[in-house]
């Protein structure tokens, strides 16, 4: 951040931040800041360009993928998703092409369900939730090792909440995905 940032709402302003760490995808950077009391506090904090994911309604299922995530080392249910890593690509856009990529479908319908920070304690990364309804189906384009052993998993639309509910869905933006739309669906 180069540009003059306006205090906060409160008081807090952003002085300053230096690189710590440049990644594949973040960057971490030790940030410094003034209070609304005249101190100086610092923050480690993650950049990260954004990311979307999509809520693909097949018929009466949602359609997610089961993908290894090395932080949990674990294979975790979630919605189609990836980083927003073509600079000025529309958040629709990303999301559409991460479901071409991931599950083989593509959306004639796009609605946006929620926007939010992930983390917000540490990263900057903001993410874009769409439903998907329409579906096509297209050639899979799955790219690097985890999306090339991910596997393709349905839920029942009228199962997802409790697979919510009761863990079997644990991912943050799948959570909010799948209960945003079956708000959106009136379910």
């Amino acid at each position: 951040m180069t540009d003059p940032v306006p205090p906060s709402a409160s008081g807090f302003r952003f002085l300053g931040e230096r690189q710590i760490h440049q990644g594949h995808v973040i960057r971490v950077v030790q940030g410094e800041y003034g209070t609304p009391d005249g101190e100086v506090m610092h923050r480690d904090v993650v950049r990260h360009p954004g990311a979307v994911g999509v809520v693909p309604v097949d018929g009466d299922d949602i359609v997610l993928v089961r993908q290894y995530r090395a932080p949990a080392h674990e294979e975790l249910l979630e919605i189609p998703a990836g980083k927003r890593d073509v600079v000025g690509e529309a958040p629709e856009i990303t999301a559409i092409r991460e479901l071409e990529e991931e599950v083989g479908f593509t959306a004639d319908a796009v609605v946006p369900l929620a926007r939010f920070y992930n983390s917000v304690g540490f990263s900057d990364e903001f993410s874009h939730v769409f439903l998907a309804t329409e579906l096509r189906p297209v050639p899979l384009q799955r790219q690097g090792p985890e999306e090339l052993h991910m596997t393709i998993e349905r839920v029942a639309l009228d199962d997802a909440a409790d697979w919510v509910a009761d863990g079997r869905i644990r991912d943050a933006k799948t959570v909010i995905g799948v209960l945003a739309a079956l708000r959106h669906l009136g379910r």
